[in-house]
C-alpha cells in the first residue's frame, strides 16, 4: 500500500493546531498542520508517536524536546527544567494528509481527567506541538487466516487504522469497547472482519471489562494461524493475552500494548 516499513526513525516534527472537533461524546479530534507533517513518514495501521503538548501555564520550552526518544533523548528530556518542559503522551495517527501537511489525532475526553484530553478540549488554532515518530506495532502476518483486534476507547484510533489498512480479503474479529453507544465511529473494515462494538451501561464503569469478557468467551478455531492485536487498559491487554496463549495462540503472534492503567494517570 506504499507505507514505510514501520521501523522507528529519529527526528522531531513540529506543527500547530488547525482546528478541533468533538466527533463523539467522548472523543475530540484535533487537526494539526505544518510543513513538517509533509515529510512525516506514512506508516499506516497503528502508526504512533510521542506527542509533546504546550503547558497549561504557558511556560513551555520546546527546546527540551529531543530529536529521538531513545535512552539519550529521554534523559535529555528528563533533565530539562521541569517547570517548562512540555508534557509528553503517546498517540496514534488517525489520518495523515502529507500532500497538505495535515494530521488528525483523536483524544479521549473525560472532562478534566488527565492532561492530553483536557488540553484537546480547550486547544486553540495556532497552538504549537511537537512529536517524535515511533513507527507502528502492527505488521500483517502473511500466513494469518484470521485477525483478532481488541481495544477500549483509548485504542479505537489504532484499531480503526488497522481495519482501514488491512488487506481487503482479510477475515477476523474486532472487539471495541466504548463508553457510550454514541461513541461508535464509522470504520473502513474489510467485509470479512466483524466489528463488534460494546458500550458500557454507564460511561463511568471500569473500562475494559466488557471487552475482556468478550475475549474470554471467544476461542480461536485455528490458534496457530491467528494474528492478534491487543491494546488499551493494562488489565484488558494482559488478561486477553493470557486467554489467547492458553487457547494455543503462539506468543509471537500476539502484538500487545497497555496504554494505561485504571487509577493511574497516563
Amino acid at each position: 500500500m506504499g507505507f514505510d516499513d514501520g521501523r522507528r526513525t529519529t527526528g522531531m516534527y513540529t506543527a500547530t493546531v488547525l482546528r478541533t472537533e468533538r466527533i463523539t461524546p467522548h472523543m475530540v479530534r484535533v487537526t494539526f498542520s505544518g510543513d513538517d507533517l509533509a515529510r512525516l513518514p506514512q506508516r499506516g495501521y497503528d502508526h504512533w508517536f510521542r506527542l509533546f503538548l504546550p503547558r497549561s501555564d504557558g511556560r513551555t520550552d520546546f527546546a527540551a524536546v529531543p530529536e529521538g526518544f531513545g535512552v539519550g533523548g529521554y534523559l535529555r528530556y528528563l533533565t530539562a527544567r521541569s517547570g517548562t518542559r512540555p508534557p509528553v503522551r503517546n498517540y496514534t495517527v488517525r489520518a495523515h494528509r502529507p500532500e497538505v501537511g495535515e494530521l488528525d489525532v483523536d483524544f479521549v475526553a473525560h472532562g478534566d481527567e488527565g492532561i492530553a484530553g483536557p488540553w484537546a478540549q480547550r486547544a486553540q488554532p495556532g497552538e504549537r506541538i511537537a512529536l517524535i515518530d515511533q513507527g507502528r506495532g502492527f505488521d500483517p502476518v502473511e500466513d494469518a487466516d484470521m485477525v483478532l483486534l481488541v481495544g477500549d476507547e483509548s485504542a479505537l484510533p489504532a484499531v480503526a487504522g488497522i481495519l482501514r489498512d488491512l488487506p481487503r480479503e482479510a477475515a477476523g474479529l474486532a472487539i471495541i469497547e466504548i463508553p457510550d453507544p454514541a461513541d461508535r465511529q464509522d470504520v473502513a473494515a474489510p467485509d470479512g472482519v466483524e466489528v463488534r462494538w460494546l458500550a458500557r451501561a454507564d460511561p463511568h464503569d471500569r473500562p475494559g471489562l466488557l471487552a475482556l469478557d468478550a475475549v474470554r468467551a471467544w476461542t480461536p478455531e485455528h490458534p496457530a494461524t491467528l494474528h492478534a492485536y491487543l491494546a488499551g487498559e493494562q488489565q484488558l491487554v494482559a488478561e486477553s493475552r493470557r486467554h489467547l496463549v492458553a487457547a494455543g495462540v503462539p506468543k509471537a503472534r500476539i502484538a500487545f500494548t497497555g496504554y494505561w492503567r485504571v487509577g493511574r494517570a497516563g
